[in-house]
This record gives structure tokens, C-alpha cells and sequence, in this order.
């Protein structure tokens, strides 16, 4: 029985990333590192700092990145590509020339017998309303179109300067520490969203750049999978134990 990974939160392409292109290869390295030992993969979302695609055209970069996919995908491995609120603008090039299955909203699936929901995490129990403004009007389908008409020289240049400010503003330019189970929203969404669905075992979201592993009830966790710029984290389960671990080149990965 082969492995399923989860990880989430690269951020690739920021230009609030000073390491940016080292970070790239580390990822790549660990993809290279389980391609022989992963049944799947899940990007669970904010793999892109920000990616937007027009018909003809695509951001440049992220090669090593788009070519270690395509690799897993001919090998067989199946790569799930969730969308998250920084590559929200998703077409079908990653599904057509890179071979992954495209999300744009949560998942909930069966992974050898577990029960799995899995989702980015943004717009999940989060109540502020300027986020849930903003986040509204990116999935705004006539705002979009009218984006898709700036030539992409000004709108790439729009979207990477938007995330980099979005980071920066934050102290130290990382996002809060947790918050506690009475205050973190993914944590008071998974708790009542088990009330209606007490089969789920596994809750796994990205997003808010945190390593968590909360157990909710007997059978049921919530894994919050850190990101890929601070700890360079991930998920994985082997249909038994799930595990919540930290990359670090040289030493033998699970």
C-alpha cells in the first residue's frame, strides 16, 4: 500500500520570498523524494503566490515545480490540485498539460477507508468581513472577464505586487500564531460541521500557515498542514496513521 501526501501553502513566485528560488527546489526535491512511495498527492491550496491564466497565456517560472508534476502524473500518481485565495483564477492548463485533477471547492473523499475532508480553509468559519469582501469579489465571474483584458504586462504585475503587500503587511510577514480552539475558525468549522457529519475521520486544510494536529473526538482530527516558505511541512498517510512532519533534506522521508 502507497502513501498519500498532503501539503499546502508554497507560495511560489512571492516577491516577499527572499529564498525563493531555493524554496522551489526543496519542494521539487521532496516531490522527487516520495514519487516512487505516493499513490497521491493533494496540494491543498496557495501553491501560487498568485497565477492567473489567460487563454494564451500563462505566468512564466515555476518550471522545476510544473515539470515534477507532469513527471508524478505520467508515472501514475494522481496529483490533486486545490485552488486557494492566491491561485483562485485557475483554468485547465495544469489539468491538460501537467495531468492534475483540478478542485475549486472542498473535498470530502474516502482515502482507504477514512473518510477525508479536504479544502484550502479560506472562507471556512473566518467572520471578517473584509476578507470575506475581497474573497467574493475574486470569484466574481464578470470581475474576472474585465481582469482578463488588462494586458497581462500590468495584471501579473497587479496580482504579484497585491500578494506581496497582503504578506508583508503582516508582522514579520507570517500570519498569526494559533489561536486556541475557542477562537481559530477552521478549528470551530470542523467542530461543527462534524455535528452533521459525524463520518468525517480526517479535517486537512492549508491556508493558515500553521502546523496543527487537534483531535476532536475518538475518530475525528483536524490537521492544519503549516506551509512551504517556514517549515516546509506536509501530511502523510500510509492507510493506518496519519502524520504531520517536516521536510528536511538529507534524512530519509516517510
Amino acid at each position: 500500500m502507497k502513501n498519500v501526501y498532503f501539503i499546502s501553502d508554497a507560495h511560489l513566485g512571492s516577491r516577499a520570498i527572499e529564498h525563493g528560488r531555493t524554496q522551489e527546489r526543496r519542494l521539487v526535491n521532496f516531490l522527487d523524494s516520495i514519487k516512487h512511495k505516493a499513490a497521491a498527492v493533494y496540494l491543498l491550496g496557495d501553491m501560487f503566490d498568485f497565477w492567473y491564466e489567460f487563454k494564451t497565456v500563462v505566468p512564466r517560472g515555476y518550471t522545476r515545480f510544473l515539470g515534477k508534476l507532469s513527471e508524478l502524473t505520467d508515472m501514475g500518481v494522481e496529483v490533486h490540485f486545490f485552488t486557494g485565495n492566491h491561485d483562485i483564477w485557475c483554468g485547465d492548463y495544469l489539468s491538460k498539460e501537467c495531468g492534475v485533477i483540478l478542485h475549486t471547492k472542498p473535498l470530502t473523499t474516502e482515502i482507504y477507508g477514512k473518510e477525508f475532508y479536504l479544502a484550502h480553509g479560506d472562507g471556512l468559519g473566518d467572520t471578517d468581513p473584509k476578507f470575506k469582501f475581497l474573497r467574493s469579489m475574486f470569484h466574481n465571474r464578470t470581475l474576472q472577464r474585465l481582469f482578463s483584458t488588462i494586458h497581462p504586462r500590468w495584471s501579473m504585475e497587479l496580482g504579484l505586487t497585491w500578494a506581496k503587500h497582503s504578506r508583508m503587511k503582516r508582522a514579520d510577514g507570517k500570519e498569526p500564531e494559533y489561536m486556541g480552539e475557542k477562537k481559530e475558525f477552521l478549528v470551530l468549522f470542523s467542530k461543527e460541521y462534524l455535528k452533521e457529519h459525524p463520518n468525517i475521520n480526517f479535517f486537512i486544510y492549508g491556508h493558515r500557515h500553521i502546523m496543527l494536529d487537534l483531535m476532536l473526538k475518538v475518530s475525528s482530527r483536524v490537521i492544519i498542514l503549516g506551509d512551504w516558505i517556514n517549515y516546509f511541512s506536509y501530511a502523510v498517510f500510509d492507510g493506518e496513521n496519519l502524520l504531520l512532519e517536516e521536510y528536511i533534506e538529507g534524512e530519509s522521508e516517510v
